[in-house]
């Protein structure tokens, strides 16, 4: 029993040393040990092995993204929080040899509610800056809190959209771009799931397209994305929101690139 009690106390003891290690080469890496700990997890998942590795990529030949400037808006899906921080937007960048402008913060939501949403995170980007185009993400966060959807106005006043409610941020964004930099703006929806609300905001962005004629890469109604086997949506998913490398890459990238290849041509 004495003998036991000390390998479970041997072996509790070298599981304690091996975390130890962990956070602290975390601390030495530059970043907290709980990111250090989640970024080892995520480094395991087969979607995101080394030939998805974005610096393993060559651009492709004439592109026509070639020397554009895209800014990309976002939450976790633009950010890449189950990919190590990398997206379509950063194989975009890679791939059609153009510059992006990155602004992803996990958790965030459309609604204007704190310095981090959508709303006011746009706002804080220098003015001076050029884009070709701006790339906004449907956040689920406003799904999953259950934001408020609002309404889609008549108006097209900068002054008229309630940006405390899911449409009113959305026409917000859309009208303060096309002052600010006078440049297309393109919404992103995410992969389906199993969500009523988000496919209300689907809904009520298909509605928002109309009305100002604006991009959308709809991969919520993709009948291809959803055709999707079971086998290469356990490697391209790590849950029904949050794509790997591999589904970025795979998925989701050709997607984009098609889409807006001929919307910006």
């Amino acid at each position: 029993m004495k003998r036991k009690n000390v390998l479970i106390t041997v072996c509790c003891t070298a599981a304690a040393l091996a975390a130890a290690q962990l956070v602290i080469l975390g601390f030495r890496g530059g970043i907290g040990p709980l990111k250090f700990l989640k970024e080892n997890r995520m480094s395991k998942l087969a979607g995101n092995a080394a030939e998805y590795h974005v610096e393993n990529l060559s651009p492709l030949p004439d592109s026509p993204l070639q020397g554009k400037r895209l800014l990309f808006l976002g939450s976790s899906v633009t950010k890449g929080a189950a990919s190590l921080d990398v997206s379509m937007a950063d194989y975009i960048r890679v791939l059609d040899n153009c510059e992006v402008v990155k602004s992803a913060v996990n958790g965030t939501t459309l609604t204007d509610t704190g310095a981090g949403s959508y709303v006011s995170r746009l706002k804080a980007i220098d003015t001076a800056q050029t884009f070709d185009a701006v790339i906004v993400q449907l956040s689920t966060n406003d799904a999953t809190r259950k934001k408020p959807l609002g309404e889609i106005t008549g108006s097209r006043e900068i002054t008229a959209f309630d940006t405390g409610t899911v449409f009113g941020a959305m026409e917000y964004i859309i009208a303060y771009v096309q002052e600010t930099w006078d440049c297309p703006v393109i919404f992103y929806t995410g992969t389906k799931y199993d969500s009523s609300t988000y496919q209300a905001m689907v809904d009520g962005l298909l509605k928002i397209r109309d009305k100002w004629d604006i991009g959308v890469i709809d991969l919520w109604n993709d009948p291809d994305m959803n055709a999707v086997s079971s086998e290469d949506y356990a490697l391209y998913m790590h849950d029904p929101i949050h794509p790997t490398q591999a589904g970025y890459l795979r998925w989701w990238t050709p997607k984009f690139e098609r889409y807006l290849y001929d919307f910006l041509g």
